[in-house]
């Protein structure tokens, strides 16, 4: 278990080697197209098209599989152990394969970003001068509703005293009226 875990790891790491490696440049590619198609049926000068790079899932399926099929025979020929065992097979082609799809990722999102930098840049100034307009909106609408709670306040308490005041009367007249003075 641990030795496909690590050729796993190495066949991601060598797929997204040979994505970089096909986006550079497509040499063998076009050899191989050159060697098997007719002049009509070539493809044009300007595509990066590769064996893994910008190619289906199925084409890569194919090609990444070939490729560790001829690397195996190459291998049963030079060491006599026997170490192909299908999993390890399995592992390499389905690592490889996560590692093309990974460095496309990375490379796309490269692309995005960069393609995008300036416009991020402005959305995100746009962003912060809308937070703080509703801040200070926030702010202004607080003012106010606390200013006519407070008018509020102000009026409850008037009423409350002019509610409250009944006609008293001076200590001189309470006396006069007990008789004491």
């Amino acid at each position: 278990m641990t030795l496909e875990l690590i050729i796993f790891i190495a066949s991601i790491l060598f797929g997204i080697l040979l994505y970089w490696r096909e986006s550079q440049g497509n040499g063998v590619y076009r050899f191989f197209n050159k060697l098997f198609n007719a002049k009509e049926l070539q493809m044009p000068a300007a595509s990066k098209k590769g064996f893994v790079y910008q190619q289906s899932l199925l084409l890569r399926v194919v090609f990444i599989t070939s490729l560790f099929l001829v690397g195996i025979v190459i291998a049963r020929f030079l060491i006599p152990i026997d170490i192909a065992t299908i999993s390890l097979f399995a592992s390499m082609i389905v690592g490889t394969l996560v590692g093309t799809y990974i460095a496309n990722f990375v490379f796309k999102s490269g692309e995005v970003i960069d393609e995008k930098s300036d416009s991020i840049e402005d959305v995100f100034h746009e962003t912060m001068e809308k937070g703080k307009d509703f801040m200070e909106d926030l702010k202004e609408k607080g003012e106010r509703t606390l200013g006519k709670k407070e008018d509020k306040v102000e009026n409850i308490k008037k009423e409350i005293k002019e509610d409250t005041k009944v006609e008293t009367k001076s200590a001189r007249d309470r006396l006069k009226d007990k008789g004491l003075m």
